[in-house]
């Protein structure tokens, strides 16, 4: 990845004189929270960590990929708690403090996949930025694609799907306010994927916790998610005859651009809509010999099951299928959908993972002998109340002010882009037109794959520092969108997403492109450089 800028420690919006100049916390202030009473918590520790000196565990994720992240730290207040809300519940808490240039805001991290890992790198960038920041691995200590803490831990599951975010956030603003003497002006969290399952969570079940939401991605439809991608490995696997190897997958995406990279008026690669492709993968049928150029019938039928998504048995749609487009590429379908080996994919592994230690407690379960129809009633009488987040009634977020973004790349591997769209809608259907346009807004990114990457302009800043090479705004950066809308109430009517080549030497931005509210798109003008912004506008298709 390219390198990022360091940002400096200022405020991006004014605020009161009194916030401006408030006076420093202390080491001593930091070392009393030792003391601090809170609900159904023990504080682990509290400490003073010097600037540059933090170094993370070993399996620390690096969302943000930028090398002097934890050296150039500046020195904060450190503080871990064990919240025990059940007996079987271990939830570590970790707030971060800035010592001084705190801007008066905190901001919540998310999780990915399972859950298990402590996003220390979304609190170093956080407190460098001059956030207070609090983060939760949730309760258990597995990798994020490891569910076996699960097994026969039902209150780990609530703990996992809704609880440890929320108890984060409640306990981390009690922290604050003990060390700073004041509450935090504005709170935010931004997340993607699992984590963006958290932040509809937050927004539907505990709409008073954060003033500000971005859901990127979101696996709020837990249930519909991971019973299609059961249904998308039998589809697979079953059959041997219809697996599609990892060595097709550029073939299909060679040909669905071929089919439809023009009818966007723009041929660069990127489909700007693939609802609009009707793309056939009987297309693709051999002629001869099979070869990775071409698909057999039973492999074509197997890419009409990926792109057509699980409907029950009346045909109402479980859970919607991927969109054609992107298929290659290194956050493509290899590593989500097809694997680089047959029951080597990750959403096999989630789908295998989920079942087997969430729904049906059998680390043996066999996945090939499942009815589509008894699993997905299987996993919603076990597990929907814990970890769905497909509540449409958002009236109490944005009753006291709640502003939610919702990003989903269109070409998203792992969770199909018209999950979120569909989400959209039903809010829309419930909160009204009015209501929605004044506190929900939804992006969708052309040729983006899953939270970030892909061939299309996928980058606006949702992990984090900026490069050197943007701007540092509110347009090209949606956390700072976030916080115009909440704090301006200047509501975010379009991003601009850049696509930088990341082998030049520096690198260079080579692509940028709007991503506009839905259901308007970027359409192009008809003339003026097509890698430039400018020349396309946001209308409805």
């Amino acid at each position: 990845m390219f390198k990022r800028a360091t940002v400096s420690l200022v405020c991006i919006f004014s605020f009161s004189f009194a916030w401006a100049q408030q006076a420093p916390a202390t080491g001593d202030a930091c070392a009393k929270l030792s003391s601090l009473t809170l609900p159904a918590t023990k504080v682990v520790s509290a400490e003073i960590v010097p600037a540059g000196a933090f170094t993370p565990p070993g399996n620390t994720p690096m969302l943000t990929p930028q090398k002097n992240l934890f050296a150039g730290l500046p020195a904060f207040c450190r503080v871990t708690l064990m919240d025990t809300p059940t007996s079987d519940s271990e939830i570590p808490v970790e707030v971060w403090m800035p010592e001084m240039g705190w801007n008066g805001k905190f901001r919540g991290q998310g999780n990915g996949g399972f859950a298990g890992q402590t996003d220390y790198a979304g609190l170093a960038v956080a407190v460098t930025q001059g956030y207070a920041s609090a983060a939760t691995d949730t309760g258990h200590r597995e990798m994020g694609t490891d569910p076996k803490w699960a097994l026969g831990h039902p209150e780990k599951i609530i703990d996992y799907g809704y609880r440890a975010v929320h108890d984060t956030a409640v306990l981390a603003k009690m922290v604050v306010k003990a060390y700073y003497g004041n509450s935090a002006h504005y709170t935010y969290f931004v997340s993607c994927s699992d984590g963006g399952r958290e932040a509809l969570m937050e927004a539907q079940r505990f709409p008073d916790d954060y003033d500000g939401i971005v859901a990127g991605a979101p696996a709020n439809n837990w249930t519909g998610l991971l019973t299609n991608a059961l249904y998308n490995s039998q589809a697979l696997l079953n059959d041997p005859a219809s697996y599609i190897s990892a060595a097709k997958i550029p073939a299909i995406d060679a040909a669905v651009r071929a089919a439809c990279d023009s009818a966007d008026g723009v041929k660069d690669g990127v489909l700007n809509d693939p609802r609009q492709c009707h793309f056939k993968p009987s297309s693709m049928i051999c002629k001869g010999a099979e070869s990775d150029s071409c698909l057999t019938a039973k492999q074509a039928h197997t890419l009409d099951i990926l792109y057509g998504g699980l409907h029950d048995a009346t045909g109402k749609l479980i859970f919607p299928g991927y969109l054609p487009g992107s298929e290659d590429g290194p956050g493509g379908w290899i590593p989500w959908i097809n694997g680089p080996a047959p029951a080597k994919s990750l959403m096999y592994g989630f789908a295998f993972g989920y079942f087997s230690n969430m729904v049906y407690d059998k680390p043996d379960w066999n996945f090939k002998d499942a009815v589509i129809a008894d699993a997905y009633k299987a996993a919603l009488d076990k597990t929907a109340v814990a970890l769905d987040a497909n509540d449409p009634n958002l009236k109490p977020f944005a009753a006291h002010g709640g502003k939610l973004i919702l990003y989903h790349g269109w070409n998203d591997p792992a969770i199909a882009a018209l999950s979120t769209v569909g989400y959209y809608h039903n809010v829309r259907e419930t909160l009204g037109a009015k209501e929605t346009e004044e506190s929900v807004r939804l992006f969708m990114v052309p040729g983006m794959q899953h939270c970030l990457g892909g061939p299309g302009a996928t980058f606006f800043d949702q992990w984090g520092l900026p490069p050197a090479e943007l701007p540092n705004d509110a347009e090209h950066d949606i956390y700072l969108a976030l916080e115009a809308w909440v704090e301006s109430g200047k509501a975010p009517e379009r991003l601009i997403a850049t696509k930088i080549d990341e082998k030049a030497t520096p690198p260079r931005v080579v692509m940028t492109r709007p991503i506009c509210p839905y259901p308007q798109a970027a359409k192009y003008r008809g003339s003026g450089d097509t890698n430039d912004a400018a020349n396309f506008t946001c209308a409805k298709e």
